[in-house]
């Protein structure tokens, strides 16, 4: 395994492996890795024949500087996990060797971002689309992992593929859980014990609500929220029941079923957890 800095390093690197027939699989990371992380690398590892992971925590997507100074850092466990997987490459850039100059690229995603997360964090998808891109014109790759914890990012991201006209195949990867049900996510590392165990109540509530495909979308919205914030170490930011495609909103008499996604967030303390479910019939 080869650790790079620089983009020169790592494009190189892509472009020798691509020049022996060898596929590249990219598995974009901001660090702090868990075992949603590792699950899209044994993935990558079982599809192509290089496997880079990306280490780099995105400034340009952080909408408040002190939730950028307090995410997890720890590059030295990261490598080890990487280590054990046999990756082939990681790729760690600074700040300014990501940016050397400031990125003013505006992206156009419609509608896609203008509900639950980009209501809440203005912005954010343009600043996800930034490292995106760079990370995908840098290496080049033919597949590139994401995990549907992050349901609006990922749809969001295919639709950036798709308007920049990348040959890169997005790969979906289910949402990996702790044994409680709580999604596994790198700020699970700063809660407390006690918020950790109460964050479990968040899975519990979507999977009860998935079972009320019989009731309209605005009564499944406000039981998911009553029930959650009964939970006095709990406050829900947003609930929303939208379309899996379009992430619009869907219409409040509507039943839930095949083609809804339930997305939540919600602030356990100080930390910011988001999640989802479909609802099937």
């Amino acid at each position: 395994m080869v650790v790079f800095k620089t983009v020169r390093e790592v494009r190189d690197f892509c472009q020798e492996g691509k020049s022996k027939g060898k596929s590249i699989g990219l598995v974009p990371t901001m660090g702090a890795l868990h075992e949603g992380h590792v699950a899209l690398v044994k993935k990558s590892l079982e599809e192509n024949g290089i496997t880079v992971v990306s280490i780099f925590i995105n400034p340009s997507q952080f909408n408040n500087r002190n939730d950028l100074n307090k995410y997890p850092r720890n590059m030295e466990a990261d490598i080890q996990i990487l280590k054990g997987l046999s990756v082939d490459c990681i790729f760690a850039p600074d700040v300014n060797e990501m940016y050397p100059a400031p990125d003013e690229r505006l992206f156009n995603f419609g509608s896609l971002d203008k509900t639950m997360e980009g209501r809440f964090r203005p912005n954010h998808f343009n600043g996800v689309a930034k490292i995106v891109s760079r990370l995908f014109q840098i290496t080049e790759p033919d597949r590139a992992y994401f995990g549907e914890k992050d349901f609006q990012q990922l749809v969001i991201i295919k639709h950036l593929a798709k308007i920049l006209n990348y040959d890169t195949v997005i790969v979906p990867y289910p949402t990996v859980r702790e044994k409680t049900g709580l999604a596994q996510s790198s700020r699970n590392k700063l809660l407390t014990g006690k918020q950790r165990a109460n964050a479990a109540v968040i899975y519990l509530t979507l999977m009860e609500a998935a079972g009320k495909t019989d009731l309209p979308v605005s009564t499944v919205r406000d039981w998911v929220i009553g029930k959650i914030n009964e939970n006095p170490h709990l406050d829900v930011e947003y609930f929303e029941i939208a379309d899996r495609e379009t992430l619009q909103p869907s219409h409040p008499r509507e039943r839930t079923g095949n083609g809804h996604v339930g997305c939540i967030a919600v602030k356990a303390g100080e930390v910011r957890l988001i999640d989802n479910i479909l609802f099937n019939k």
